[in-house]
């Protein structure tokens, strides 16, 4: 069973996630730890739940999701895995962090690329990847269908969707991820997004104004 902890991090109110099971196993999803606060937080929880991180996964690499790329990799001891399309929005990042206040940001090379179909395994669970381009080129998500789990970076929200006017984004592509991956599961999956809360695949079906489907 899957459990999953989430943390709002930095100025950009990102959603981390840290997901494990009975076995203590976990990875650690998107994380925007840059503050020592933040980076105290994340360890304290993973201390205290006496949890052994396997992996560092990112859906993206816009910046509010990678801050803490470099401090969870080095901490851990664990290889940060990416989508194989989104490299270049990684390594970019650099360039334009100390423009946003994030002077003391360390970039953090990728290990491993994962493509559509990959498998991301960690105790007794499996995260199944999906290629969602649209708001960054290379954007996946990762999802448990059995037991209804959607780590969906900026692809779907409550009520909204990502950006697309990020280079790299596209209207029409993440509509046609949304539409075409996102909807195809069932309407109980949960989708546990980059920024604000958890929704569902039925609510956001019935009810989003960006990506409803017309009845």
């Amino acid at each position: 069973m899957i459990k999953i902890k989430p943390f709002t991090f930095n100025p950009f109110m990102e959603n981390t996630y840290i997901l494990f099971d009975e076995t203590k196993e976990a990875v650690i999803i998107d994380p925007g730890c840059y503050e020592k606060e933040e980076q105290d937080e994340l360890v304290k929880f993973i201390e205290s739940e006496s949890l052994m991180v396997k992996s560092l996964l990112n859906t993206h690499g816009h910046i509010d999701h990678v801050l803490g790329n470099d401090f969870v990799k080095r901490k851990f001891n664990v290889d940060l895995v990416i989508g194989e399309h989104d490299e270049e929005t990684l390594r970019s990042v650099g360039a334009y962090a100390a423009n946003y206040g994030f002077q003391n940001y360390t970039p953090a090379q990728p290990n491993k690329f994962l493509k559509e179909g990959d498998t991301v395994k960690f105790g007794n669970s499996a995260l199944k990847v999906y290629f969602t381009p649209g708001h960054a080129p290379g954007h996946i998500v990762f999802v448990n269908e059995e037991e209804n789990v959607c780590i969906g970076g900026d692809v779907l929200f409550e009520g909204s969707i990502g950006r697309t006017d990020l280079p790299g984004g596209d209207f029409d592509t993440l509509i046609k991820s949304i539409h075409n991956k996102l909807f195809k599961f069932d309407d109980e999956m949960i989708v546990y997004p980059g920024h604000g809360g958890p929704t569902t695949i039925g609510d956001e079906k019935a009810t989003n104004p960006f990506c409803a489907l017309k009845k």
